[in-house]
Order: structure tokens, then C-alpha cells, then sequence
């Protein structure tokens, strides 16, 4: 049955933690380029020493709560393993394909949480497959048709699967839809199908319930320049982590009549990197899920709450120079999904003061970076630039450099280089 950590609160991330500052110095252009020194550009790298560090920070805020690891934030099978196995609080991967679910499960992976729903028939009918081979895959669902679709397999596969349902966490205000697009549950009314024709069915069972309140995970509120709007997302922050927390308990509470010992409410998962000192307070909540923190990229240097270290990065090399303090790369335009906007745009890291040019900014061929800073650069030099997301990263590459004390310690395959393409 699942365990009550913490009274529920509705405390925001600011005045839940402070920024945290690294406990020892950030590497240095110079460092950089000496250890990188002969490697082909572009290249990506995972700091461990940072990677490291992000990970104890993530544990110890954890507040008693177990982690869920966000794969796509991740998609590395080395990088998973490191963090999954650096302390107990971390337990369990988030998925986001149903491919990605059981190859990860034919990796050695268990507890496999599916953070959306799926549908063809084929990938549903896989995952019962690696679950009669032992494996735990849980779907997510937020529909009768969801879950007759998901029984009607698991009838067919002769195996019984675990659901998870999904609870929108997004607040309706005049004029504004504050958070994402997600499940149409928002209420114990609305649940209550659904958990009950989950309950009655023997194909099926109700393992968990998951709400992610993006707009506080995921939207920083800490902008540049940007006081007016960051105020308004604090307040409509603030107004979303006690919606939240009354919309979770509730809908736990149904769902804990429905369950049984044989067949107890698993977990209730919630949240993610920029909502970890919120989410972990609410008594219904057991678990967070965590992904971005890890690498530490761009988009999440604008929240006052926390700041982790920049991970994990990439490499363009100078090919020209058209003005004295323009350098022009080649490639380098890895560009974030979501809506289109300068925080999604790559963000040049080393040397400190490199910027984009604010006309082309990362090019399909070609990047311009200015940069009139005390390092001389020449052609064939790298510039080391972060990615404004996280995972996003590794699908540009095939592996990951890992570099440890100022070298180079190791190789590993992104999911790119195990030959994997998932979304």
C-alpha cells in the first residue's frame, strides 16, 4: 500500500529551497579544450564530476520520496544505469514509447512507467509479451478506450496488465489555459468510470495514478529582463501546486477504495525537475519523476529555486572568421521542441561571453558565435555550447564522451548509437 511521507503542503519552489551553488569550480574553456584536444567536432560529452553532483542534489531534495528517472531526458543506457544505481531513492524509469518501454526491459530494466498512453495494438501486445517474460511495463491511460483497448489485448495475450491513470494537472483561468494539453481527468467524478470498470475487469488492474503539473515543472520563472511575466508565473505557479495537491488527494482517495491487498494503488506519481520541492510535500504523492536535472541544460538555468550544473554539452568547431570577433562553426543549430521561442535556442557555454547571432542563431551548417573575450580562439578550436533541453541532445549523437578529473574516461552509446530511433 502506498506510504504517506509528508502533510501535503502548497509551499512554492522558492520558498521551498534556495539556489544551490557547486561545490567545487566549473570547468574552464581552456580545460575543456585541452581535454577534447584531437577529438572530430561535433562531438557531445557528459561531464560525470557535474553529472555527479546533479544526481547527490536531486537525492537529497528528494524529501523522502522515491525518484522516477525520466528516460527522455536521459536516453542513454550507460547514463541511466550511473544514476539508478547511485542511491536507493532512485527507483523506476519513466518511459515515452512503448518500443523504448521494452527494449529498456530487454536491457535489465524493471518498474518501466509508459508516461503516455499508446494504441497500436502491436506495441501493446509487445509489452505483454516482455510482461509474461517477467518484465513490469505499466501503461498509461486516461479513457474507456484506453483501458477496453488495453483489456482487449491482454485478454488476447493471456497476461494481465497494470494501468496507470493519468490526472490533468493544468488550471483553467479567463483567457488562459495555464499548463499543458494532457488527460481530460481532472476530477474524482471523472475518475470514478474509469477506476471502475479497471476494477472489474481481470485483465487489467489500476497500479498507479500519475498527475504532472508542467507548468510548474517545466516553466521557468526566473527570465532575463522578463520581471513583469516572471511574477505572473510565481502567482499562477503558486495557485497550480495547491490545485494540484487537491486534485491528487482526491482522486487517490477514490482509488484507494478500489484497491485491494492483492491489488494495491502502487504509487502516485507527480511532478518533475522544477517542481521536485512541491510536489515531494504532498502526503499522496510517493514518487517524482526527475529528468532534466541530471544533465542540467540551458532551459533550466531560468528558475530562482535551483541550479544545476551544466552537465552535459556539445562541441562545434571554428571553420572561419569573417569579422575579428565572429566565428563561424560548422553546424551546431540543435534546436528544442515546444513552443518556439529564444529559450529553446542553444545556448554557447565555453567560452564565457560566446553568444549567438541574434539573426541566424544555430545554423543547419553553419553558426556564427560572437565573442571579443580575453581567450584567443583559432580556426579549427571548439566552441562548447548546452542544448535548451536535455535528452534532445543525445539524439544529435551517437555517443557520449564522459569525461572525469580533466579526462577522458570513457564511450557510450546514446540511444542513437544502439541503433535505436523512438520519437
Amino acid at each position: 500500500m502506498i506510504t504517506d511521507h509528508k502533510e501535503s503542503g502548497a509551499t512554492t519552489a522558492a520558498q521551498a529551497e534556495q539556489p544551490s551553488t557547486a561545490p567545487f569550480p566549473q570547468p574552464t574553456y581552456e580545460a575543456y579544450q585541452r581535454i577534447f584536444s584531437g577529438r572530430r567536432m561535433p562531438f557531445a560529452y557528459v561531464d560525470l564530476d557535474l553529472l555527479d553532483a546533479n544526481i547527490r542534489a536531486v537525492a537529497s531534495r528528494a524529501g523522502g520520496k522515491h525518484i522516477r528517472v525520466a528516460s527522455k531526458s536521459v536516453r542513454s543506457v550507460g547514463i541511466l544505469r550511473r544514476i539508478l544505481e547511485s542511491d536507493p531513492c532512485f527507483q523506476g524509469i519513466m518511459t515515452f514509447t512503448p518500443h523504448e518501454a521494452v527494449y529498456l526491459a530487454q536491457q535489465g530494466f524493471d518498474d518501466l512507467l509508459m508516461g503516455y498512453p499508446c494504441w497500436r495494438a502491436d506495441d501493446i501486445a509487445a509489452i505483454a509479451q516482455v510482461t509474461k517474460a517477467g518484465a513490469h511495463i505499466t501503461l498509461m491511460v486516461d479513457s474507456l478506450a484506453h483501458v477496453e483497448h488495453a483489456e482487449t489485448i491482454a485478454k488476447r495475450e493471456g497476461v494481465r496488465l497494470p494501468l496507470c491513470l493519468d490526472i490533468d494537472m493544468a488550471i483553467d483561468l479567463p483567457g488562459l489555459h495555464f499548463g499543458v494539453w494532457r488527460s481530460s481527468i481532472r476530477t474524482a467524478a471523472q475518475a470514478r468510470p474509469i477506476i471502475e470498470r479497471i476494477a472489474a475487469s481481470q485483465y487489467i488492474w489500476l497500479d498507479g495514478l500519475m498527475g504532472y503539473e508542467a507548468q510548474v515543472a517545466g516553466v521557468g520563472d526566473n527570465y532575463r529582463g522578463q520581471a513583469l511575466k516572471n511574477q505572473l508565473v510565481r502567482f499562477l505557479q503558486r495557485r497550480s501546486v495547491a490545485e494540484a495537491a487537491r486534485r491528487r488527494a482526491e482522486i487517490v482517495a477514490l482509488a484507494q477504495t478500489f484497491a485491494t491487498p492483492e491489488r494495491p494503488l502502487r504509487f502516485v506519481n507527480g511532478g518533475g525537475t522544477g517542481s521536485l520541492a512541491t510536489t515531494r510535500n504532498e502526503a499522496a504523492v510517493t514518487e517524482v519523476t526527475v529528468g532534466s536535472a541530471f544533465y542540467g541544460p540551458a532551459l533550466f538555468d531560468n528558475y530562482r529555486a535551483f541550479r544545476y550544473l551544466p552537465a552535459a554539452g556539445y562541441a562545434i568547431e571554428i571553420v572561419r572568421r569573417p569579422r575579428p570577433d565572429i566565428y563561424t562553426c560548422l553546424g551546431g543549430g540543435y534546436v528544442a521542441s515546444g513552443g518556439l521561442g529564444a529559450d529553446k535556442l542553444p545556448a554557447p557555454y565555453l567560452p564565457v561571453g560566446a553568444k549567438l547571432d541574434p539573426l541566424e542563431a544555430g545554423g543547419e551548417v553553419q553558426t556564427p558565435i560572437h565573442y571579443s573575450g580575453p581567450i584567443p580562439l583559432n580556426l579549427g578550436d571548439p566552441i562548447f555550447l548546452r542544448h535548451s533541453k536535455a535528452g534532445e541532445l543525445c539524439e544529435r549523437f551517437t555517443h557520449l564522451l564522459l569525461v572525469s578529473n580533466g579526462a577522458i574516461v570513457d564511450e557510450i552509446p546514446t540511444y542513437r548509437g544502439d541503433g535505436q530511433c523512438f520519437l
